[in-house]
């Protein structure tokens, strides 16, 4: 059912410094999946593509890292089949943020990006040649007791942009909670959302210490789709999977409508990996797939036909 391509980077203590040179790839894991990072600090939370030319792919990469001084965001080039680089990017315009879990470019709007910490804060950013700068912060809306967001993703349709955005959830006791709005900026730049829609979404599988959405992206027919994954400690095991969850589409009114599966399709599983970043990639049907598997660093992977 898929086809995999071959995604190449290395990270070394050099990269996780701001201004420090790319870094060339290490060899590729015996599984099909290729090293990305190969420490804690060095782990991928969430990625959004930035650009293809000449064979190449260019996507931006965050990471969860909180303490000054360690790098936050990122460059990865990669070609199928051949090496790729990891070149951490500055931050400026405002203080580091703590555990940025998920990344996604602005439709029409060039070098521009928005990040999101697990606790809700929305960064909106914009590419400078070797760093980011920040535009705005703003919070999402409809934020809960509780909630610990890995997920975010943008998405066109219907002629609107809409936001679809998620709490991880916790086992067995706490589903996810997905939320939806349109989204756009207003005039001072900050993120503004429409009316929120919710809904709920239990995974399937991993099941355990299981985070139901990790991550999320929708692709061009409006499928939602979803990353899971398992955490037993910095040490793992690790175990995830990424399903068919339902469908994002706009209602005549110009609300978001979020319908979820009562029972989704998981599309694929993955063992010994913590999935963190799911990004489709336009024009196509291959999905970027990401890791942050903790102490173990992260790996990267592409898959064809997942949505």
């Amino acid at each position: 059912m898929f086809l995999r391509t071959t995604v190449l980077a290395a990270v070394t203590a050099a990269f996780l410094t701001s201004g420090a040179p790319a870094v060339p790839a290490a060899p590729a894991a015996d599984d099909g999946w290729q090293r990305a990072g190969d420490d804690i600090r060095s782990g991928i939370s969430g990625l959004a593509l930035s650009g293809r030319a000449g064979g190449a792919t260019h996507a931006l990469v965050v990471r969860d890292n909180k303490k000054p001084g360690q790098n936050r965001v990122a460059e990865l080039t990669y070609r199928p089949g051949k090496s790729a680089l990891i070149e951490p990017l500055a931050w400026s315009g405002g203080a580091e943020p703590i555990d940025l879990e998920a990344i996604e470019a602005v439709p029409g709007a060039s070098g521009e990006y928005v990040a999101l910490a697990s606790r809700g804060l929305v960064y909106h950013l914009k590419v400078t040649g070797s760093g980011v700068q920040v535009l705005d912060t703003s919070p999402l809306p409809a934020i809960a007791d509780g909630d610990d967001y890995e997920s975010f993703t943008l998405a066109a349709r219907d002629g609107k942009t809409v936001a679809v955005w998620a709490d991880r959830g916790a086992g067995k006791e706490r589903p996810s909670v997905v939320r939806a709005a349109a989204f756009g900026f207003n005039e001072y730049g900050e993120a503004d959302f429409g009316p929120v829609t919710t809904a709920r979404f239990r995974a399937a599988y991993p099941k355990g210490a299981v985070r139901h959405a990790s991550d999320l992206s929708v692709t061009a027919s409006g499928r939602l789709l979803v990353g899971s994954a398992s955490d037993a400690g910095d040490d793992g095991p690790f175990d995830s999977a990424v399903s068919d969850a339902g469908t994002v589409s706009v209602g005549r009114t110009g609300k978001v409508r979020l319908d979820i599966a009562k029972s989704p399709e998981v599309l694929r599983k993955f063992k010994g990996h913590k999935i963190e970043a799911v990004e489709c990639v336009p024009g196509t049907r291959t999905v970027l797939l990401g890791t942050d598997d903790e102490n173990a660093g992260a790996v990267v992977t592409s898959v064809n036909k997942l949505g």
